[in-house]
């Protein structure tokens, strides 16, 4: 068996930002307004992400920390000559629809915005950086939401081909590796936020998710075979929060009551995969009493046009009892969990544990046996900036740990890994608190959580660290 002590040629070391939470220029560009414009900071934050509460109701007095985020809009070059410098291989980020298509329903695209997207593709492929384009996360045109009720519509599946068209044909030969959208479970979880969907009175919202979960699944299938029509060297992935659910106990119960939250997340890969809803959601939907709203043709799409590879984001593994009084639950997931005893916890509540993304590796890569893309993975935590420096050893100690584990589930349990993009290499705001104190990147970037701040960058103690990661593939996590 071989121990080599660094990682696969052509590994893919990078970052990962999304434009929902870093590009700012909200009113810039002919961009229109998006989902995250009306998404709050505060109290109110989590009700409007789950849909509950309706953005329309909110005081005049809000932060909306989304509009400017950190404004890549105008440090693009900047940001991108940092990543250049730590020797990135790949960066992950996101198009924001509503800068190429204001609400969505325009015939032809905002040709601002296409350009900024596009001096954003030529710097990184003339330094060798690969480009990995998110088309939907956490955003979408404001207009579409309103008019259609989101993803509830199937005429926003043609709005999103639409969207796809432009961005497969424009980059064709610059960008190879798509992904339709991002962590399509947390629908889900946070419907607003996930998908745009905000909540009617009194109707069947379990109905709705999985509704809206079909269209979405539809219109990822056919993102793939447009992309597919215009360039034969697409690959196509879909993403998933990811991190699995443990048992809280030996219970037969425990492990089971695991078994099936683990299946929500495999749901919508099983289906983006292998082509196919699962017998095991067929039967939960019967239960439940839902029917899903097909059409003719539907099931023959998703057979045909499945993914290329799986991408998902790790953070964090998940407890779970049959019991509801069952252990402390820890308040800081997005996913409800309860807390192990085994683990250490970031000061948001995440539970640090690097095995588990390991046995995340082995659960994906066995059950489909496709390419797995690490595409977002870190330490949210606060940093404190002294002298124009951050010393964040806790910062580098997570990683490092969590690259070990990649490398032991390569090189010990064979799967077949294309890269990994750490999640905020430039700070960036938080998608489920709206914080920015709550940091991920290697730049730290001066912006409070009241949304004051000179916007200044700043290289951290990990910007170093990472580098030399990145130009010793992986070798000197062993040093």
């Amino acid at each position: 068996m071989s121990t080599k002590k660094c990682f696969p040629n052509n590994f893919l070391w990078g970052g990962a930002t999304a434009a929902n939470q870093y590009e700012g220029g909200y009113n810039k560009g002919g961009k229109g307004k998006a989902l995250v414009d009306v998404i709050p900071a505060g109290e109110k934050r989590r009700e409007v992400m789950e849909g509950k509460f309706h953005y329309r109701d909110l005081p005049n007095d809000c932060l909306y920390p989304g509009r400017e985020a950190v404004d890549f809009y105008h440090h693009w070059e900047e940001d991108i000559d940092y990543m250049i410098e730590m020797g990135f291989k790949v960066y992950r980020f996101s198009i924001s629809w509503s800068r190429i298509f204001p609400t969505g329903e325009e015939e032809t695209p905002n040709q601002e915005g296409l350009d900024f997207y596009k001096q954003i593709v030529r710097k990184l492929v003339d330094n060798g950086i690969e480009p990995l384009i998110t088309i939907c996360h956490f955003d979408m045109p404001l207009h579409l939401i309103e008019k259609y009720g989101s993803w509830r519509d199937r005429k926003v599946i043609d709005a999103y081909l639409r969207y796809c068209r432009v961005l497969f044909e424009t980059f064709k030969g610059k960008v190879k590796y798509w992904i339709t959208f991002n962590e399509i479970n947390m629908l889900l979880h946070m419907p607003f936020m996930g998908a745009g969907i905000m909540f009617r009175p009194d109707e069947d919202q379990e109905k709705v998710k999985y509704q809206v979960a079909h269209h979405e699944l539809i219109a990822s299938a056919l993102a793939t075979k447009l992309a597919k029509e215009i360039d034969s060297d697409y690959q196509i992935g879909c993403m998933l929060a990811a991190g699995q659910f443990y048992p809280y106990s030996s219970d037969p119960r425990d492990v089971f009551d695991a078994l099936e939250k683990n299946r929500a997340t495999f749901f919508f890969s099983d289906v983006q995969v292998r082509g196919h809803y699962p017998d095991y959601t067929k039967q939960k939907l019967d239960n439940l009493g839902i029917t899903i709203d097909m059409l003719p043709g539907d099931e023959e799409l998703l057979q045909e046009y499945t993914v290329d590879f799986i991408s998902f984001s790790y953070y964090a593994s998940r407890l779970t009892s049959a019991d509801p009084e069952a252990g402390e639950k820890t308040a800081g997931n997005v996913i409800p969990t309860l807390r192990n005893p085994h683990l250490e916890i970031s000061p948001w509540g995440w539970q640090i544990d690097p095995l588990g993304l390991r046995i995340t590796l082995n659960a994906l890569y066995e059950r489909y046996e496709k390419p797995l893309f690490i595409v977002e993975n870190g330490l949210g935590t606060k940093d404190e900036l002294i002298d124009g420096k951050v010393n964040d050893d806790y910062r580098i100690d997570y990683l490092q740990k969590h690259m070990l584990a990649m490398h032991d589930a390569i090189i010990k349990d064979g799967v077949r890994l294309i890269g990994y993009t750490s999640w905020g290499c430039v700070d960036l705001v938080s998608a489920s608190t709206g914080q920015m104190s709550k940091r991920y990147g290697y730049i730290y970037v001066d912006k409070n959580d009241d949304g004051s701040g000179t916007l200044k960058r700043y290289r951290k103690k990990s910007f170093d660290w990472y580098s030399r990661v990145i130009a010793t593939n992986g070798a000197s996590l062993f040093e």
